[in-house]
């Protein structure tokens, strides 16, 4: 039986940014209950993933006009020295979501979305017309609230996103997201306010991390 394998993404410019502690902690319960598992860990900001070049987009072209939606195929477009290079940043991080069961990506959110070093790796690792067999968990970190009712609950580009990211490329419908809002309140004094509501927001997150 193969062994269950996680894969765990943070994103945050932060060091200890509220979705790496959340994801910290749900990294730590998904390695105490599958002990024997495969952990693997990236820092996107760490060890940023580059941007897709030229020669990315003619892989996937060649993907496209020959009809290849099976990742182990995607080498037959790799020809050109260009070509190799980008494939060889390419094929660890695709080679790493294949496997997984399952995949969590600790997010904040940057002016209304997910920041531009979990975009750059999501560009990496999207061909035509994939499809993936796992579940994937957010924990994410908002310095407002966007929570459903909100006034800026229209442009949550975060959560919203992901969904729509994982739902439409992957076919992923398996997708949970826990958010703590309103952390701007620690910092900002017109937010001060509403330091009982992160407060609370951020405890009902450690609690679903948890459970």
């Amino acid at each position: 039986m193969t062994k269950p394998h996680l894969l765990h993404l943070d994103a945050s410019a932060r060091r200890n940014g509220h979705s790496r502690t959340l994801s910290a902690r749900y990294a730590e319960a998904w390695r105490a209950a599958h002990p024997d598992g495969r952990y693997t860990y990236r820092d996107l900001v760490a060890a940023p993933v580059p941007f897709i070049d030229e020669a990315w987009t003619e892989i996937c072209d060649h993907a496209l006009a020959n009809g290849i939606t099976d990742p182990r195929r995607l080498p037959e477009g790799v020809r050109t020295p260009a070509q190799r290079a980008a494939w060889a940043v390419v094929e660890p991080l695709l080679a790493e979501l294949v496997s997984a069961d399952e995949v969590l990506i600790g997010v904040p959110m940057y002016n209304y979305g997910v920041p531009a070093s979990l975009k750059a790796w999501i560009d990496q690792v999207t061909f035509p017309r994939a499809r993936l067999e796992t579940r994937v968990v957010v924990t994410a970190a908002r310095g407002g609230t966007y929570a459903p009712g909100t006034p800026r609950e229209p442009v949550d580009h975060q959560e919203r996103y992901l969904r729509d990211f994982f739902a439409g490329h992957f076919g992923v419908q398996d997708v949970t997201v826990i958010a703590v809002e309103l952390t701007n309140a620690l910092v900002d004094p017109w937010l001060s306010d509403a330091r009982p509501a992160y407060q609370e927001s951020y405890a009902a997150a450690l609690a679903e991390v948890a459970a």
